[in-house]
């Protein structure tokens, strides 16, 4: 029976599939990784006990939103709740509403539109050069300072693959100036780079990757407690319905569409969006990486939105023309809305998942951004974020509407909630108060 001492947080499952790749799983925390009272990793023979790491995703969603329908009119704890937020009614205390947030780089002079300059000011917070973000985007920033340690330093992860073709559009991660960093938008890929080489008996259904460590899996079950037990077999268990979630999606999901034809691309992007935020979980909670960004929908997208009954026209052009109408702000009111869902079901994903004295989200510091404020007007003054976990020192169960800048939110996130002392970031010249 394993004592509390005797199993690394870095834990792995390790095998080999029938092609000779490798295989590669990562194991959730279990209890018999923590001291007695779930606070801190257990030390063991040469190794102090060490605290359990914060993790930092930054997560975004393109084309602005309709102001009305999304910032609260009230201002501390007992904010209404606007029909764009709804869905994260249940997360109320788990979540800080975020408003009045400035993008200054935006407005520099410079090359390109107004989309172009608000990215690279939302992300790296400096001018557009003309191809790219001016400068490290803050999920990279965070990267070099608490990643290094991780399997993976970070991870980049896309939904939504319609787009214009320019790379400030299609990127959200940015290693520096003009050096973008793709996000993964297969999810065949992305659960092969979590769990080895792909491997054609699983994607057949004829097998499954857990086939190939099955030993492995036993020996350590034998060596854990009970509850360990459980926690484990629930695991292998998700991983399992994962894979299959996976393997069943049609051919054509293997393929990415950087820009669709005119009649649009139609393909079920919430079904989509679960399957990769279900991956970005299990990598974060097998601390496979600690930041991640994610990119549910691209900058100045073209999607449509079958799921909601929209696909007349593409994002882009909801949040101009009829957007000016009462019929086209409540089409916008249903895009902005599903946004807050995915990013509910992320953080009902955290929440769900134990770890130490308490849950993934408890370490977790996730941001909801746009690259507007009111996306007709490609307002970039005044943006609307939504800051959630309770990683750090972040208050919760809040809105602000901020007297600060990108630059000092990234800031007071990054040392003050995350851990990850950065120094500073372009625009950033204070700490905001109000959020810790």
């Amino acid at each position: 029976m394993a004592t509390r001492n005797e199993l690394s947080r870095r834990t792995f499952l390790r095998g080999v599939g029938l092609s000779g790749a490798a295989i590669r799983i990562g194991l959730p925390a279990f209890e018999a990784m923590f001291n007695a009272g779930g606070t801190a990793y257990a030390a063991s023979a040469g190794v102090a006990a060490r605290p359990i790491e914060t993790r930092f995703v930054y997560w975004f969603n393109g084309n602005g939103i309709v102001e009305k329908y999304w910032i609260p009119r009230e201002d501390g704890a007992d904010y209404e709740m606007t029909p764009c937020l709804q869905p994260l009614a249940r997360f109320r205390q788990d979540v800080h509403i975020l408003s009045g947030v400035d993008n200054p780089a935006a407005r520099l002079p410079g090359p390109g539109n107004g989309h172009h300059n608000s990215m690279s000011g939302l992300v790296s917070g400096q001018v557009f050069s003309g191809r790219g973000a001016g400068g490290p985007s803050i999920d990279q920033v965070i990267a070099q300072r608490i990643g290094n340690d991780s399997r993976f330093r970070s991870l980049q992860i896309g939904v939504c693959q319609e787009s214009f073709g320019e790379s400030i559009q299609r990127n959200m991660s940015w290693a520096g100036r003009d050096r973008p960093l793709p996000p993964e938008m297969i999810p065949h890929r992305l659960f092969d780079r979590l769990f080895g080489s792909r491997e054609p008996y699983w994607i057949d259904r004829k097998k499954s990757i857990l086939d190939a460590v099955s030993d492995e899996a036993s020996s350590l079950k034998s060596a854990l407690g009970h509850g360990d037990q459980q926690r484990l077999d629930e695991y292998l268990t998700s991983v399992r319905s994962l894979e299959r979630s996976v393997a069943s999606l049609p051919p054509e999901y293997t393929q990415a569409v950087e820009q669709p034809p005119e009649g649009g691309d139609l393909k079920d992007w919430p079904r989509i969006a679960k399957l990769q935020t279900d991956l970005l979980v299990h990598a974060l909670a097998s601390r496979q990486t600690r930041v991640a960004s994610y990119m549910l929908t691209k900058c100045q997208g073209l999607s449509r939105f079958p799921w909601l009954g929209h696909t007349y026209e593409r994002h882009h052009e909801y949040t101009h023309g009829r957007v000016e109408s009462p019929e086209g702000q409540r089409i916008l009111r249903d895009i902005n809305r599903w946004h807050v869902e995915e990013f509910a079901y992320f953080l009902a994903k955290l929440k769900s998942i134990p770890e130490g004295d308490g849950t993934l989200l408890d370490h977790t510091c996730a941001l909801y951004v746009h690259e507007h404020a009111e996306a007709n007007s490609h307002k970039n003054a005044g943006l609307a974020m939504i800051a959630a976990g309770h990683a750090g020192n972040l208050k919760t169960g809040l809105h602000t509407r901020v007297a600060g800048t990108v630059g000092d939110l990234y800031l007071t996130l990054a040392e003050e909630v995350v851990g990850a002392p950065i120094g500073g970031f372009p625009t950033g010249d204070k700490k905001l108060s109000q959020i810790v």
